[in-house]
């Protein structure tokens, strides 16, 4: 991995998120947190990636719409978190 401004990205660019953060033996490197990332949640934690621009997504526009939804759903789930 390498980065892409200040997210964590693979060769080609496409951002990395979720599980695939956590890969290789440098945990921290790439996530700050000691939660594990939710899917779709870039390097920056709060910050989620939908579609073209996410490592291992299909490149439909069905799929990106469905990605985007869910999405939606896991910002909620983060802000809730976040007024605990």
């Amino acid at each position: 991995m390498t980065r892409r401004g200040s997210q964590a990205a693979e060769e080609r660019g496409y951002l990395m998120t979720g599980a695939d953060l956590l890969g290789g033996n440098d945990r921290r490197r790439w996530w700050p947190l000691e939660r594990d990332p939710m899917p779709l949640e870039s390097s920056e934690p709060g910050a989620f990636v939908a579609g073209d621009l996410r490592h291992g997504s299909v490149k439909r526009v069905a799929s990106a719409v469905g990605e985007g939804a869910m999405a939606i759903q896991l910002v909620h789930r983060y802000l809730a978190t976040r007024g605990k």
